[in-house]
């Protein structure tokens, strides 16, 4: 027998990486006579660094900025090939950076993800996947976009203020300070979210109360995203206010199409092919994924479920190990999902399942092991 393990991320306990471990210590105590295959899911945002490099590559150290300027360290990678970095912009953008009472995308910035992209062009790459998800910013991607050189300045000629708000201020673009070894770098932004930057769908109005925004910030952000993207339509003729996609992280998306000409692709099957998990198929009998909370949004493309469909697609029977359920089995199975084993042995709160995930994850896919050998 022959087990692929990819599982998403228990968000706010285990990694994908993590899991997946969880997930092979399991099935290995129960003695079942397998070959376990690790391949851990990531859609673009928290996990999607480790994902890309489970299997090789390196990890970059750089100092950079978090979203409220304060000076940290984070990691961008480089795949075996040494051509192509993995940025993960939450690594440095990131809400899980922020105590929940700092939260604020009025002034938090992107300029640190910027750092990490210009760190990577340094190494001599042409080629960066920037995984974007997990981020605590609607900024539209002008911090990172100042980081790398772009000059975007208000009405006196002053670099605008970093952060959502600072937006409303921009009045001309200047893209001389672009290095221009951006030309050469195909820019591919790992994203699965097709909402637009504006709009009713768009980034402030779904995301921003995510991050923190209340109603009026969330209309101060609205009105900042429709003026810069605006003032980019004007002055560079390229408009990606409606573009599906834009709205990822914040219209970070759209920043990087209209400044980086960089395209969107689906997160997991960018991961999925880099891995050869299609090939994997071809020689597997079960694939076990699973993720902390599996509802709604689980279906419109998140890692368990593309993988999930892949492996209906080759005739492999999926089997899903998750902390919280909330979407109808027969939902589930028309996706793709055969089994879905919850991970929760009894009453209990969420704290505490979060705390011990890792055991509650091995010990269902010990279970799991023991029902695959009769």
């Amino acid at each position: 027998m022959k087990i692929i393990i990819a599982p998403g991320a228990f968000k706010g306990s285990l990694s994908p990486q993590a899991a997946a471990e969880a997930i092979e210590r399991g099935l290995r105590r129960s003695q079942l006579e397998a070959e376990l295959i690790r391949l851990p899911l990531a859609d673009g945002g928290d996990g999607t660094l480790d994902a890309f490099l489970a299997n090789g590559g390196l990890r970059v150290r750089v100092p950079v900025v978090d979203p409220l300027q304060r000076p940290m360290v984070a990691e961008f990678g480089l795949l075996p090939d040494g051509e192509t970095a993995i940025i993960e912009m939450a690594r440095a953008s990131g809400l899980a950076l922020l105590r929940p009472g700092e939260l604020n995308p009025l002034v938090a910035t992107t300029y640190g993800t910027g750092q990490l992209m210009q760190a990577a062009l340094e190494r001599g790459v042409r080629r960066m996947i920037v995984g974007l998800g997990g981020s605590a910013t609607v900024d539209g991607g002008a911090g990172a976009l100042m980081a790398l050189g772009v000059g975007l300045r208000d009405a006196y000629g002053e670099p605008i203020p970093l952060g959502g708000a600072g937006l409303s201020s921009l009045a001309s673009i200047d893209r001389g300070g672009l290095d221009l070894r951006w030309q050469t770098v195909e820019l591919i932004i790992a994203s699965d979210v097709t909402n637009p930057a504006v709009g009713d769908e768009g980034a402030a109005e779904v995301f921003g109360p995510q991050k923190g925004a209340g109603p009026h910030e969330v209309r101060l952000l609205e009105a900042a995203l429709r003026h810069s993207f605006g003032r980019v339509r004007d002055q560079l003729g390229v408009d990606v206010l409606t573009t599906p996609g834009g709205g990822a992280a914040g219209a970070f998306a759209a920043g990087l199409m209209a400044f980086l000409g960089g395209r969107i692709e689906s997160g997991v099957d960018l991961l999925l092919d880099f891995n050869g998990f299609d090939d994997h198929l071809q020689t597997a009998n079960v694939l076990v994924t699973g993720e902390g909370r599996m509802d709604g949004q689980t279906i419109y493309g998140k890692g368990p479920i593309g993988a999930a469909r892949r492996a209906k697609a080759a005739g492999l029977a999926t089997i899903a190990l998750v902390g919280g359920l909330a979407v109808e089995d027969s939902v589930l199975r028309e996706a793709g999902m055969d089994v879905v084993l919850p991970i929760v042995p009894r009453p209990m709160g969420l704290d505490e399942a979060m705390r011990e995930a890792a055991s509650l994850v091995e010990q269902t896919a010990l279970r799991l092991g023991w029902m695959l050998r009769l």
